[in-house]
């Protein structure tokens, strides 16, 4: 089965080495708590809100071996008031868990944005 994994973290600050090490934290956090290996990914989706531009996202996954898995960045829309300095993710993968076991990690600050499925 496919499923869709939603995962977001709020970094300290507009600097390469915060993205990268935030994006690994959440990218860890997500596979362990689902079990996963990157041979069960098929892509991701990484945003970031629009103050966040030292770095990629996508490149902490590259740096975990996510060497032949799909992925792309792109930019939250800038919503007034919103959290700032955050990177999100939609994983797709392949498992055989039901969708009511997939576990949805938030992070940090990120927690608020969805205390309802956050982990």
């Amino acid at each position: 089965m496919v499923r869709a994994i939603r995962g977001a973290i709020q970094v300290e600050e507009n600097d390469r080495d915060a993205i990268l090490a935030g994006v690994t934290e959440l990218v860890t956090e997500v596979m362990s708590r689902n079990g996963l290996t990157t041979d069960d990914v098929i892509s991701v989706i990484f945003t970031s809100t629009p103050d966040l531009t030292a770095e990629f996202p996508a490149l902490a996954a590259r740096k975990l071996g996510f060497h032949d898995v799909p992925l792309i960045c792109a930019s939250e829309i800038d919503v007034p008031g919103a959290l700032p300095h955050v990177v999100r993710l939609m994983a797709h993968v392949e498992t055989d868990r039901p969708r009511g076991e997939i576990q949805h990690v938030y992070l940090r600050g990120a927690v608020a944005l969805r205390v309802d499925i956050a982990q």
